[in-house]
Protein backbone atom coordinates (compact mmCIF):
# COMPACT_ATOMS: atom_id res chain seq x y z
CA UNK A 1 0.00 0.00 0.00
CA UNK A 2 1.17 3.74 -0.98
CA UNK A 3 0.40 5.82 2.21
CA UNK A 4 0.63 9.45 2.41
CA UNK A 5 3.66 9.92 4.71
CA UNK A 6 6.63 7.19 5.73
CA UNK A 7 6.49 8.67 9.47
CA UNK A 8 3.43 10.93 11.03
CA UNK A 9 4.19 12.11 14.34
CA UNK A 10 1.73 13.59 16.68
CA UNK A 11 3.58 16.55 18.79
CA UNK A 12 6.21 19.35 18.04
CA UNK A 13 8.03 18.96 21.24
CA UNK A 14 11.75 18.19 21.55
CA UNK A 15 11.67 14.47 21.18
CA UNK A 16 8.88 14.81 18.00
CA UNK A 17 10.94 17.72 16.21
CA UNK A 18 13.76 15.56 16.50
CA UNK A 19 12.77 12.11 15.35
CA UNK A 20 10.79 14.02 12.52
CA UNK A 21 13.74 16.28 11.38
CA UNK A 22 16.61 13.26 11.30
CA UNK A 23 14.03 10.69 9.63
CA UNK A 24 13.19 13.53 6.48
CA UNK A 25 17.41 14.42 6.75
CA UNK A 26 17.46 10.51 5.85
CA UNK A 27 15.10 10.40 3.02
CA UNK A 28 11.59 9.67 5.05
CA UNK A 29 8.73 11.55 3.70
CA UNK A 30 7.66 12.98 7.30
CA UNK A 31 4.44 15.30 8.78
CA UNK A 32 4.24 16.34 11.79
CA UNK A 33 1.24 17.25 13.76
CA UNK A 34 1.15 20.21 16.72
CA UNK A 35 -1.85 21.83 18.64
CA UNK A 36 -0.60 24.00 20.88
CA UNK A 37 2.90 25.25 20.45
CA UNK A 38 5.91 24.23 18.42
CA UNK A 39 9.04 23.09 21.15
CA UNK A 40 6.42 21.50 23.48
CA UNK A 41 6.81 21.67 27.22
CA UNK A 42 10.16 22.22 27.51
CA UNK A 43 10.05 25.53 25.20
CA UNK A 44 6.93 27.11 25.93
CA UNK A 45 5.86 26.13 29.73
CA UNK A 46 9.28 23.91 31.39
CA UNK A 47 13.08 23.99 31.54
CA UNK A 48 13.50 27.11 28.91
CA UNK A 49 11.20 29.17 30.57
CA UNK A 50 11.73 28.39 34.41
CA UNK A 51 15.11 28.72 33.88
CA UNK A 52 14.71 32.28 32.90
CA UNK A 53 12.47 32.92 36.16
CA UNK A 54 15.29 31.69 38.13
CA UNK A 55 18.07 33.84 36.33
CA UNK A 56 15.48 36.49 37.57
CA UNK A 57 15.13 35.29 41.24
CA UNK A 58 18.97 34.99 41.53
CA UNK A 59 19.59 39.06 40.90
CA UNK A 60 18.00 39.61 44.64
CA UNK A 61 21.13 37.64 46.46
CA UNK A 62 23.53 39.01 44.22
CA UNK A 63 22.21 42.67 44.88
CA UNK A 64 23.28 41.52 48.65
CA UNK A 65 26.19 40.21 48.00
CA UNK A 66 28.01 42.91 45.68
CA UNK A 67 27.95 45.24 48.78
CA UNK A 68 31.24 42.84 49.80
CA UNK A 69 32.68 43.27 46.71
CA UNK A 70 32.91 47.32 46.81
CA UNK A 71 29.44 48.21 45.23
CA UNK A 72 26.66 50.30 46.36
CA UNK A 73 23.10 50.39 44.82
CA UNK A 74 20.46 52.15 44.99
CA UNK A 75 17.20 50.62 45.80
CA UNK A 76 16.27 47.38 43.86
CA UNK A 77 12.75 47.22 41.83
CA UNK A 78 11.52 44.59 40.48
CA UNK A 79 9.09 44.31 37.59
CA UNK A 80 7.19 40.64 37.08
CA UNK A 81 5.26 42.29 33.90
CA UNK A 82 8.72 43.46 31.94
CA UNK A 83 10.48 39.49 32.67
CA UNK A 84 7.34 38.01 31.54
CA UNK A 85 7.13 40.14 28.57
CA UNK A 86 10.73 39.68 27.88
CA UNK A 87 10.21 35.39 28.50
CA UNK A 88 7.31 35.96 25.90
CA UNK A 89 9.77 37.19 23.47
CA UNK A 90 12.53 34.79 23.90
CA UNK A 91 9.81 31.87 24.31
CA UNK A 92 8.74 33.53 20.54
CA UNK A 93 11.99 33.73 19.28
CA UNK A 94 12.73 29.97 19.78
CA UNK A 95 9.04 29.06 18.47
CA UNK A 96 10.11 30.20 15.71
CA UNK A 97 13.12 28.50 15.23
CA UNK A 98 11.59 24.94 15.94
CA UNK A 99 9.58 26.23 12.66
CA UNK A 100 12.42 26.61 10.71
CA UNK A 101 13.88 23.50 11.70
CA UNK A 102 11.36 21.82 11.06
CA UNK A 103 10.50 23.04 7.20
CA UNK A 104 13.64 23.56 6.65
CA UNK A 105 14.49 20.11 6.79
CA UNK A 106 11.46 19.47 4.48
CA UNK A 107 8.67 18.09 6.67
CA UNK A 108 5.30 18.93 6.63
CA UNK A 109 4.03 20.54 9.41
CA UNK A 110 0.08 20.19 10.28
CA UNK A 111 -0.89 23.26 12.94
CA UNK A 112 -4.07 21.53 14.47
CA UNK A 113 -5.30 18.56 16.58
CA UNK A 114 -4.56 14.67 15.21
CA UNK A 115 -6.92 12.39 16.16
CA UNK A 116 -6.21 8.64 15.05
CA UNK A 117 -8.59 6.88 12.70
CA UNK A 118 -6.75 3.08 12.55
CA UNK A 119 -3.17 2.28 12.82
CA UNK A 120 -1.99 3.98 9.60
CA UNK A 121 -4.46 6.86 9.39
CA UNK A 122 -4.51 9.87 11.57
CA UNK A 123 -7.17 12.90 11.03
CA UNK A 124 -6.05 16.85 11.31
CA UNK A 125 -8.11 19.63 10.86
CA UNK A 126 -11.04 17.56 9.10
CA UNK A 127 -8.18 15.76 7.08
CA UNK A 128 -7.14 12.41 6.87
CA UNK A 129 -3.67 11.23 6.25
CA UNK A 130 -2.10 7.42 5.76
CA UNK A 131 1.29 6.62 7.06
CA UNK A 132 3.23 3.88 7.42
CA UNK A 133 4.20 4.66 11.05
CA UNK A 134 2.67 6.80 13.05
CA UNK A 135 4.83 8.19 16.27
CA UNK A 136 3.07 9.56 19.55
CA UNK A 137 5.20 12.68 21.33
CA UNK A 138 2.52 14.36 22.91
CA UNK A 139 4.33 14.58 26.41
CA UNK A 140 2.70 15.30 29.75
CA UNK A 141 0.08 17.90 31.36
CA UNK A 142 0.15 18.67 35.31
CA UNK A 143 -2.21 17.46 37.33
CA UNK A 144 -4.26 19.04 40.21
CA UNK A 145 -5.41 16.69 42.77
CA UNK A 146 -9.85 16.48 42.83
CA UNK A 147 -9.83 19.02 45.82
CA UNK A 148 -12.86 20.98 46.87
CA UNK A 149 -11.96 24.61 45.25
CA UNK A 150 -9.00 23.18 42.85
CA UNK A 151 -10.27 25.80 40.08
CA UNK A 152 -9.08 28.68 42.53
CA UNK A 153 -5.39 26.80 42.12
CA UNK A 154 -2.83 27.19 39.08
CA UNK A 155 -0.28 24.87 37.13
CA UNK A 156 3.14 25.36 35.95
CA UNK A 157 0.93 26.41 32.90
CA UNK A 158 -0.43 29.15 34.35
CA UNK A 159 2.68 29.84 36.45
CA UNK A 160 4.36 31.19 33.24
CA UNK A 161 1.62 34.05 32.19
CA UNK A 162 0.31 35.25 36.14
CA UNK A 163 -0.06 39.25 35.20
CA UNK A 164 1.21 39.86 38.65
CA UNK A 165 3.18 38.63 41.17
CA UNK A 166 1.70 37.12 43.67
CA UNK A 167 2.75 38.93 47.51
CA UNK A 168 1.49 35.53 49.05
CA UNK A 169 1.91 32.03 47.53
CA UNK A 170 1.26 28.61 48.51
CA UNK A 171 3.59 25.94 46.37
CA UNK A 172 2.42 22.37 47.07
CA UNK A 173 4.15 19.36 45.95
CA UNK A 174 7.81 17.93 47.13
CA UNK A 175 9.21 17.07 43.38
CA UNK A 176 11.81 18.76 41.18
CA UNK A 177 9.12 21.89 40.25
CA UNK A 178 7.77 22.56 43.12
CA UNK A 179 11.07 23.15 44.59
CA UNK A 180 12.50 25.43 42.20
CA UNK A 181 9.06 27.63 42.07
CA UNK A 182 9.04 27.87 45.30
CA UNK A 183 12.82 29.32 45.23
CA UNK A 184 11.75 31.60 41.93
CA UNK A 185 8.94 33.11 43.77
CA UNK A 186 10.90 33.45 47.04
CA UNK A 187 13.90 35.35 45.13
CA UNK A 188 11.94 37.78 43.48
CA UNK A 189 10.08 38.37 46.47
CA UNK A 190 6.76 36.27 47.39
CA UNK A 191 6.17 35.56 50.51
CA UNK A 192 6.68 31.59 49.63
CA UNK A 193 5.51 28.86 51.71
CA UNK A 194 6.17 25.43 50.09
CA UNK A 195 3.96 22.42 51.61
CA UNK A 196 4.21 18.64 51.07
CA UNK A 197 2.82 16.01 52.47
CA UNK A 198 6.15 13.76 52.53
CA UNK A 199 8.64 13.52 55.43
CA UNK A 200 11.32 15.83 52.99
CA UNK A 201 11.27 16.74 49.61
CA UNK A 202 12.49 15.23 46.55
CA UNK A 203 12.25 11.63 46.88
CA UNK A 204 14.66 9.58 44.99
CA UNK A 205 17.80 11.93 44.90
CA UNK A 206 20.44 11.24 47.32
CA UNK A 207 19.72 11.84 50.86
CA UNK A 208 22.29 13.90 51.87
CA UNK A 209 21.40 16.13 48.86
CA UNK A 210 17.84 16.26 50.33
CA UNK A 211 18.70 17.53 53.92
CA UNK A 212 21.39 19.64 52.71
CA UNK A 213 19.29 21.92 50.30
CA UNK A 214 16.36 21.79 52.92
CA UNK A 215 18.88 23.45 55.47
CA UNK A 216 19.76 25.81 52.72
CA UNK A 217 16.37 27.08 52.00
CA UNK A 218 15.20 27.32 55.27
CA UNK A 219 18.51 29.74 55.98
CA UNK A 220 17.17 31.70 53.12
CA UNK A 221 14.30 32.22 54.94
CA UNK A 222 11.76 29.75 52.79
CA UNK A 223 9.12 28.70 54.72
CA UNK A 224 8.86 24.60 54.69
CA UNK A 225 6.29 23.12 55.54
CA UNK A 226 6.45 19.20 55.60
CA UNK A 227 3.74 16.28 56.52
CA UNK A 228 1.23 19.34 55.39
CA UNK A 229 -1.75 18.71 52.60
CA UNK A 230 -4.37 20.94 51.90
CA UNK A 231 -8.37 19.16 52.36
CA UNK A 232 -9.99 22.55 50.52
CA UNK A 233 -9.16 26.08 48.89
CA UNK A 234 -11.93 28.76 49.53
CA UNK A 235 -12.41 31.97 47.85
CA UNK A 236 -12.70 35.09 49.98
CA UNK A 237 -14.56 38.29 49.27
CA UNK A 238 -11.60 40.44 48.72
CA UNK A 239 -9.93 37.91 46.20
CA UNK A 240 -7.40 36.11 48.23
CA UNK A 241 -7.70 32.61 49.45
CA UNK A 242 -8.41 30.82 52.51
CA UNK A 243 -6.38 26.89 52.44
CA UNK A 244 -7.59 24.74 54.77
CA UNK A 245 -5.06 21.66 55.98
CA UNK A 246 -5.85 17.81 56.71
CA UNK A 247 -4.41 18.94 60.42
CA UNK A 248 -7.11 21.38 60.32
CA UNK A 249 -4.52 24.37 60.16
CA UNK A 250 -6.00 27.33 58.10
CA UNK A 251 -3.44 29.86 55.93
CA UNK A 252 -4.11 32.60 53.92
CA UNK A 253 -3.08 33.25 50.67
CA UNK A 254 -3.14 35.26 47.40
CA UNK A 255 -1.92 31.83 45.36
CA UNK A 256 -2.01 28.40 45.46
CA UNK A 257 0.27 26.13 42.59
CA UNK A 258 -0.19 22.67 42.55
CA UNK A 259 3.13 21.22 41.32
CA UNK A 260 1.86 17.53 42.11
CA UNK A 261 2.92 14.96 38.92
CA UNK A 262 1.95 15.37 35.06
CA UNK A 263 -0.17 12.89 33.37
CA UNK A 264 0.58 11.45 29.81
CA UNK A 265 -1.34 13.81 27.76
CA UNK A 266 -3.41 11.46 25.84
CA UNK A 267 -6.97 13.51 25.36
CA UNK A 268 -9.01 13.02 22.14
CA UNK A 269 -6.00 10.97 20.57
CA UNK A 270 -8.05 8.48 19.19
CA UNK A 271 -6.38 5.44 20.84
CA UNK A 272 -9.48 3.37 21.13
CA UNK A 273 -9.30 2.97 17.33
CA UNK A 274 -6.16 1.19 17.79
CA UNK A 275 -4.28 -1.46 20.05
CA UNK A 276 -2.59 0.34 21.50
CA UNK A 277 -2.50 -0.38 25.20
CA UNK A 278 -1.63 1.64 28.58
CA UNK A 279 0.12 0.30 31.74
CA UNK A 280 -1.27 0.89 35.42
CA UNK A 281 -0.07 4.31 36.02
CA UNK A 282 -1.60 6.09 32.14
CA UNK A 283 1.10 5.71 30.10
CA UNK A 284 1.82 4.13 26.53
CA UNK A 285 3.09 0.58 26.95
CA UNK A 286 6.37 0.17 24.31
CA UNK A 287 8.92 -2.37 24.07
CA UNK A 288 12.81 -1.31 23.93
CA UNK A 289 12.56 -0.03 20.59
CA UNK A 290 9.80 2.18 21.50
CA UNK A 291 6.78 0.33 19.62
CA UNK A 292 3.32 -0.12 21.10
CA UNK A 293 1.23 -3.60 21.25
CA UNK A 294 -0.25 -1.68 17.70
CA UNK A 295 3.21 -2.93 15.20
CA UNK A 296 2.56 0.80 13.07
CA UNK A 297 2.47 3.07 16.58
CA UNK A 298 5.56 4.19 18.39
CA UNK A 299 5.67 6.49 21.37
CA UNK A 300 8.36 8.26 22.94
CA UNK A 301 9.15 11.22 25.79
CA UNK A 302 7.02 11.88 28.52
CA UNK A 303 4.08 9.94 27.39
CA UNK A 304 6.13 6.73 27.46
CA UNK A 305 6.85 7.27 31.10
CA UNK A 306 10.34 6.61 31.44
CA UNK A 307 12.73 9.24 32.25
CA UNK A 308 10.74 12.13 31.62
CA UNK A 309 14.05 15.03 30.77
CA UNK A 310 13.79 16.88 27.59
CA UNK A 311 17.65 15.14 26.40
CA UNK A 312 15.67 11.87 27.25
CA UNK A 313 13.31 12.36 24.41
CA UNK A 314 15.66 13.71 22.25
CA UNK A 315 18.26 10.44 22.47
CA UNK A 316 14.50 8.57 22.29
CA UNK A 317 13.31 10.43 19.05
CA UNK A 318 16.85 10.16 17.34
CA UNK A 319 17.31 6.02 18.48
CA UNK A 320 13.16 6.14 16.46
CA UNK A 321 14.52 7.54 13.40
CA UNK A 322 17.54 5.82 13.03
CA UNK A 323 15.98 2.65 13.49
CA UNK A 324 13.42 3.24 11.33
CA UNK A 325 15.13 4.66 8.33
CA UNK A 326 18.68 4.70 9.03
CA UNK A 327 19.43 1.08 11.02
CA UNK A 328 23.28 1.21 10.43
CA UNK A 329 23.22 4.00 12.28
CA UNK A 330 20.93 2.88 15.18
CA UNK A 331 22.01 2.79 18.64
CA UNK A 332 19.48 2.01 21.58
CA UNK A 333 19.61 4.35 24.48
CA UNK A 334 21.23 4.06 27.36
CA UNK A 335 19.13 4.95 30.26
CA UNK A 336 22.56 4.47 33.01
CA UNK A 337 24.38 7.29 33.57
CA UNK A 338 21.75 10.09 32.93
CA UNK A 339 22.70 13.41 34.51
CA UNK A 340 20.57 15.75 35.71
CA UNK A 341 20.10 19.27 37.49
CA UNK A 342 17.44 20.76 39.68
CA UNK A 343 17.81 24.94 39.14
CA UNK A 344 16.51 25.78 42.67
CA UNK A 345 18.32 28.07 44.83
CA UNK A 346 21.02 27.09 45.28
CA UNK A 347 21.20 24.44 42.54
CA UNK A 348 21.45 20.14 42.75
CA UNK A 349 23.51 18.36 39.64
CA UNK A 350 23.67 15.28 40.17
CA UNK A 351 24.97 11.65 37.65
CA UNK A 352 24.57 7.97 39.20
CA UNK A 353 23.83 6.23 41.67
CA UNK A 354 22.77 7.67 45.04
CA UNK A 355 24.00 6.09 48.42
CA UNK A 356 20.75 4.52 49.03
CA UNK A 357 20.87 3.09 45.78
CA UNK A 358 24.54 1.67 45.38
CA UNK A 359 23.81 0.05 49.15
CA UNK A 360 20.53 -1.35 47.94
CA UNK A 361 22.22 -2.70 45.08
CA UNK A 362 24.66 -4.53 47.25
CA UNK A 363 27.96 -2.21 46.94
CA UNK A 364 30.14 -1.67 49.52
CA UNK A 365 30.46 2.00 49.28
CA UNK A 366 32.72 4.48 50.27
CA UNK A 367 31.96 8.38 50.62
CA UNK A 368 33.22 11.03 49.71
CA UNK A 369 31.94 14.30 51.16
CA UNK A 370 33.08 18.27 50.95
CA UNK A 371 31.05 21.05 52.78
CA UNK A 372 32.25 24.54 51.96
CA UNK A 373 31.42 28.15 51.75
CA UNK A 374 31.99 28.97 48.26
CA UNK A 375 35.10 31.71 47.47
CA UNK A 376 32.66 34.32 46.18
CA UNK A 377 30.75 34.56 49.25
CA UNK A 378 33.75 35.00 52.11
CA UNK A 379 33.48 38.56 51.59
CA UNK A 380 29.88 38.97 51.81
CA UNK A 381 27.14 38.31 54.97
CA UNK A 382 25.82 35.10 53.50
CA UNK A 383 26.51 32.05 55.05
CA UNK A 384 25.77 29.65 52.17
CA UNK A 385 27.46 26.23 52.18
CA UNK A 386 28.23 23.90 49.08
CA UNK A 387 27.56 19.64 49.15
CA UNK A 388 29.98 17.56 46.95
CA UNK A 389 29.88 14.15 47.24
CA UNK A 390 30.98 10.92 45.13
CA UNK A 391 29.85 7.28 45.84
CA UNK A 392 32.64 4.49 44.97
CA UNK A 393 32.72 1.12 44.83
CA UNK A 394 35.09 0.09 47.37
CA UNK A 395 35.84 -3.11 45.88
CA UNK A 396 36.71 -1.83 42.56
CA UNK A 397 37.41 1.95 42.97
CA UNK A 398 34.61 3.04 40.31
CA UNK A 399 32.78 6.48 41.21
CA UNK A 400 29.36 5.25 41.23
CA UNK A 401 27.25 8.35 42.08
CA UNK A 402 28.36 12.25 41.81
CA UNK A 403 26.10 14.40 43.65
CA UNK A 404 26.00 18.56 44.27
CA UNK A 405 24.26 21.38 45.72
CA UNK A 406 25.77 24.55 45.18
CA UNK A 407 26.11 27.30 42.49
CA UNK A 408 26.32 26.12 38.86
CA UNK A 409 25.83 22.72 39.78
CA UNK A 410 24.23 21.56 36.74
CA UNK A 411 27.10 23.04 34.80
CA UNK A 412 30.02 21.13 36.60
CA UNK A 413 28.03 17.69 36.94
CA UNK A 414 27.82 17.73 33.08
CA UNK A 415 31.31 17.53 32.91
CA UNK A 416 31.94 15.11 35.52
CA UNK A 417 28.86 12.87 34.04
CA UNK A 418 31.38 11.82 30.90
CA UNK A 419 33.25 10.67 33.61
CA UNK A 420 30.82 8.33 34.92
CA UNK A 421 29.55 7.12 31.57
CA UNK A 422 33.34 6.17 30.89
CA UNK A 423 34.02 3.99 34.26
CA UNK A 424 36.06 6.43 36.01
CA UNK A 425 37.71 5.27 39.32
CA UNK A 426 38.13 7.25 42.59
CA UNK A 427 41.87 7.02 41.75
CA UNK A 428 41.32 8.81 38.21
CA UNK A 429 39.62 11.65 39.97
CA UNK A 430 42.09 12.07 42.87
CA UNK A 431 44.94 11.78 40.18
CA UNK A 432 43.17 14.50 37.55
CA UNK A 433 44.75 17.99 38.73
CA UNK A 434 42.11 20.61 39.93
CA UNK A 435 41.45 23.73 38.15
CA UNK A 436 42.31 26.72 40.98
CA UNK A 437 40.74 28.31 42.49
CA UNK A 438 37.43 26.91 41.53
CA UNK A 439 34.61 24.95 43.92
CA UNK A 440 34.92 22.30 40.92
CA UNK A 441 38.60 21.18 41.63
CA UNK A 442 36.91 19.76 45.15
CA UNK A 443 35.53 16.58 43.13
CA UNK A 444 39.34 16.35 42.36
CA UNK A 445 40.72 16.56 45.76
CA UNK A 446 38.40 14.99 48.65
CA UNK A 447 40.63 12.15 49.68
CA UNK A 448 39.03 10.97 53.15
CA UNK A 449 35.90 8.77 53.54
CA UNK A 450 33.63 10.43 55.84
CA UNK A 451 31.92 6.32 55.75
CA UNK A 452 32.01 3.04 53.95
Amino acid sequence: MAYDFDLYVIGAGSGGVRSARFAAGFGAKVAVAESRYLGGTCVNVGCVPKKLLVYGAHFAEDFEQSAGFGWTLGEADFDWAALIANKDREINRLNGIYRNLLVNSGVTLHEGHARLIDPHQVEVNGQRYTAKHILIATGGWPQIPDIPGREHAISSNEAFFLKELPKRILVVGGGYIAVEFAGIFHGLGADTKLLYRGELFLRGFDGAVRKHLQEELTKRGLDLQFNADIERIEKQADGSLKVTLKDGRELATDCVFYATGRRPMLDNLGLENTGVKLDKRGFIEVDEQYQSAEPSILAIGDVIGRVQLTPVALAEGMAVARRLFKPEQYRPVDYNMIPTAVFSLPNIGTVGLTEEQAREAGHKVQIFESRFRPMKLTLTECQERTLMKLVVDAETDKVLGCHMVGPDAGEIVQGLAIALKAGATKRDFDETIGVHPTAAEEFVTMRTPVAG
